[in-house]
């Protein structure tokens, strides 16, 4: 199997399952394979762990609820799996660079993580692209 499938999988499980409880250990007896064969193509084929890319993800998603609804943002934090505002402010913050408050007033939604496609050239080549928008796991 090509790393491609292994990224794409890997991709459609998290998005899948992006409300639900995440882990490497999880995803990898879902695919079937170990967990380090996993991380290792993952980030070797998109320069992003999987950490980092459900972590972005679940805060894309997260900065489209403030634009699109009026709950409170501790109810949002908490769906995003943070155990409080404060932490969610927090890693909102490095993403966005602004508040989620500040997001919100704004009004504009913008992802900042989209959802990674992986394609492949003629000549054996893979690359990257990233679909716009945030609503395909919501």
């Amino acid at each position: 199997m090509n790393n491609n499938t292994v990224v794409e999988k890997t991709v459609d499980y998290i998005e899948t399952h992006i409300n639900e409880e995440l882990s490497l250990d999880k995803i990898a007896n879902s695919l079937n394979y170990s967990k380090f064969y996993i991380a290792r193509v993952f980030t070797e084929e998109t320069k992003c762990t999987v950490y980092k890319y459900i972590q972005g993800r679940r805060l894309t998603l997260a900065a489209q609820k403030l634009v699109e609804t009026e709950r409170p943002i501790v109810e949002i934090a908490f769906e995003a799996h943070y155990d409080s505002q404060q932490a969610f402010t927090l890693a909102f913050k490095q993403l966005y660079e602004c508040t989620p408050n500040i997001f919100r007033k704004n009004g504009v939604f913008y992802p900042k993580q989209s959802k990674i496609c992986m394609m492949s050239s003629f000549d054996g080549y893979s690359f990257v692209c990233y679909l716009a928008g945030g609503k395909s796991a919501a």
